[in-house]
């Protein structure tokens, strides 16, 4: 199991572990919402099977996707996907969170948190964690800067997002960033 962290404004603690078909209703909570879902590459999800599709063949076999927990339950999910060949030394994060876990500190604890565990995992061949975020997901881009992300610029007309050419902030941390990561 992946280390506790509690949380500093409340008694609650936070974990990361691996997703498990057991949490596909919780999963459908926040991947049925579309708030949630508005800066996600998937539309929500109303469909339980959908979920479990999710979990089974998309979750479970990534190498570092995990369920964000908030005293055991399941609130949201988060994912280092490391890169290849010449690019091995990058890793892309991803999160996602509950609705009504928003704004609480939750969700850069988990960066926080996801981010060392990679870097301790995968030792000295990562060198940096990127993160990419929507030029109007305010939000995330903060959670970034609060988890010791540095925002490098912007990247313009950088995807087709839903249908729409968007604007991308690049955000990067690297190992020597990290307090206690020692690679």
């Amino acid at each position: 199991m992946d280390p506790e962290v509690k949380n500093s404004n409340f008694s609650e603690i936070i974990t990361l572990r691996p997703l498990e078909v057991s949490d596909v209703d919780n999963l459908m909570v926040w991947a049925s919402d579309e708030r949630v879902a508005r800066f996600c590459p998937w539309e929500p999800n109303t469909k339980r099977e959908q979920g479990l599709d999710f979990i089974i063949n998309r979750a479970i076999p990534h190498p570092w996707l995990r369920a964000i927990c908030l005293n055991g339950k399941p609130i949201g999910s988060i994912s280092v996907t490391k890169n290849s060949g010449n690019d091995a030394c990058r890793g892309e994060i991803g999160y996602n969170l509950a609705w009504e876990h928003w704004g609480k500190g939750i969700a850069t604890k988990a960066v926080k948190m996801a981010v060392k565990a990679v870097f301790e995992e995968w030792g000295p061949e990562l060198e940096r964690v990127e993160g990419l975020v929507d030029v109007e997901n305010v939000g995330s881009q903060r959670v970034l800067e609060k988890a010791g992300f540095y925002r490098e610029g912007l990247l313009r007309r950088y995807v087709v997002f839903k249908g729409r050419s968007r604007d991308m902030v690049m955000f990067s941390i690297l190992c020597s960033d990290v307090e206690n990561c020692s690679l």
